[in-house]
């Protein structure tokens, strides 16, 4: 009960962190492309990577903490559905070079973004 206690409110963090991005990146950019999730999915690749050199070079927190985390914050945070419907939604539209780019720009730089985490968190942790 402790686990899906601990991924519940992950999750209601993490989904409220979405919106509020979102919200704030839409006002601050505009609403034509989807910054918002792009953004988003950024930043939750990055901070999943420094996490992951966190919890295996210097803290190793309960399966309840590491769920919050990962599987509550994160995974609301950072749900790869919007991407998908933005997606499809820039296709409907026929806005084929924007989607396009917008699927690279997603893959390309979440895996740089968390590849980035894990090396910053090597270096100060290491």
């Amino acid at each position: 009960m402790n686990m899906i206690l601990s991924i519940a409110v992950g999750g209601a963090i993490g989904a409220v962190g979405r919106y509020l991005t979102m919200v704030g990146i839409g006002h601050w950019i505009g609403h034509g492309f989807p910054y918002g999730t792009l953004v988003v999915n950024i930043f939750g690749s990055l901070v999943l990577g420094s996490l992951i050199e966190v919890f295996a070079l210097t803290w190793s927190p309960s399966q309840e903490l590491r769920a919050f985390f990962v599987v509550g914050v994160l995974g609301a945070f950072t749900t790869f559905s919007a991407f998908s419907l933005d997606v499809v939604a820039l296709i409907e539209r026929g806005e084929f070079l924007p989607a396009a780019s917008y699927i690279i720009a997603s893959v390309v730089l979440s895996i740089a973004a968390l590849f980035f985490g894990m090396m910053i968190f090597r270096q100060i942790l290491a």
